[in-house]
Parts: C-alpha cells; sequence; structure tokens
C-alpha cells in the first residue's frame, strides 16, 4: 500500500469512521493526519475509531464543525 506524509479527509464522521482501517493503512510513520466535516458531539466517536492508529485532537471548532488532527 502507498504511504502518505499528510492525509486530509474532510467527509462526514460516520465514513470516516467505517474508513478508519484503511485510511490508518496508508498513513507513513511520523505522518499527519487531519480530519472534518465532524459535529462536535461526533468528534469523540471518531477519536475513539482512530485511537488504534494514531491520538486525535480537536484543534479547531467553526459553527459546530470540528476539525481533528494528529500525528502518528
Amino acid at each position: 500500500l502507498p504511504k502518505f506524509d499528510v492525509v486530509v479527509a474532510n467527509i462526514l464522521a460516520n465514513p470516516l469512521q467505517v474508513l478508519a482501517p484503511a485510511i490508518a493503512s496508508h498513513l507513513a510513520p511520523q505522518s499527519a493526519l487531519a480530519l472534518s466535516g465532524i459535529l462536535g458531539r461526533q468528534a469523540q466517536d471518531v477519536i475513539d475509531s482512530y485511537a488504534p492508529w494514531i491520538k486525535l485532537n480537536v484543534v479547531d471548532v467553526h459553527e459546530g464543525w470540528v476539525l481533528l488532527a494528529g500525528r502518528r
């Protein structure tokens, strides 16, 4: 599988959760991941979905939408 230093996805929370294993499989060591399209009330569920691979944090909130980011 190809590995990437930066992965960015701006889709809704449910697809981000379903795609977590696939997205994580493309993260290179020391890569950055940014996820958006997530409502504030959904952020923890998305964070939990990626926890086996990467620690995500809320880095910005705008009008109820959250940006999650982390480094592998």
